[in-house]
């Protein structure tokens, strides 16, 4: 039976990469993001048929819409790349406003939560019950740059709710598991090569990753049998400044 997969954030980035990379592997790939041209683009660049479905993860009604026409498309969904997710330019602590920080947690924290949530029920409630939910985290999760409060709380809410839903799941046949990405290229990470600060006050550049790396990581947890999990994968640069004192 061909798996249906459903990719987040798909319109540029890991999003995408991830989108091409199930498909080329023969998943059914459901594509999501605000961008309907975007989404386009990306369907251009997979293997296979890829459904374009424009919503806002922000937004009860439009990702309720979204699993509503999965629902028709497919009567199914086995894999949620949960994937979408924004960043601020690094601003001291002292110095963010409310509605940066809330800006960052509405679309890392709420929408993962409100994609998983759904993805989540459709999984528990279809014949074959069970599927698999895999959050995009960050190692910022575990070490924060310097002004990154709103980004690095997102990131580590995520771990725990990855948690939670891998124990709540484990009745349902549901797997969570969590991808840590260190410097992957994309754009969101078009800064680090050039310089970013760090722990010691200084602006450095920073090796990354070609994002293919990501796409492989998604598609060996997404192909696994559903009595296996990988609960946290960290892929990263292998010389970034991570592991280590900074």
């Amino acid at each position: 039976m061909t798996k249906i997969a459903l990719v987040t954030g798909a319109s540029s980035g890991i999003g995408r990469n991830a989108a091409m990379s199930l498909s080329a592997k023969g998943f059914k790939v459901v594509i999501t993001a605000r961008s309907l041209d975007g989404l386009k683009e990306t369907a251009k660049l997979c293997a296979g048929e890829v459904d374009c479905i424009a919503s806002d993860v922000t937004d009860v009604a439009s990702v309720d819409a979204l699993f509503e026409q999965i629902r028709k498309l497919h009567g199914r969904l086995d894999v949620l790349f949960n994937n979408a997710g924004n960043s601020l330019p690094s601003i001291n602590f002292g110095d963010m406003k409310l509605d940066q920080f809330k800006g960052v947690i509405d679309v890392n924290l709420t929408g993962a939560f409100l994609m998983a949530n759904r993805a989540y029920r459709m999984m528990r409630d279809q014949g074959p019950q069970g599927g698999r939910i895999i959050n995009n985290g960050s190692i910022s999760a575990y070490m924060p740059r310097p002004g990154s409060a709103a980004y690095t709380a997102s990131k580590h809410a995520i771990s725990g709710l990855t948690r939670s839903i891998a124990l709540d799941g484990r009745v349902h046949n549901i797997a969570c598991g969590q991808i840590d990405i260190g410097n992957a290229a994309s754009d969101m990470t078009t800064q680090i090569s050039q310089g970013v600060p760090q722990a010691d006050g200084s602006i450095k550049g920073e090796p990354t990753i070609n994002v293919q790396h990501i796409g492989d990581a998604v598609v060996h947890m997404a192909s696994l049998p559903l009595e296996a999990n990988i609960l946290f994968m960290n892929v990263m640069a292998t010389t970034m400044p991570f592991v280590g004192r900074g």
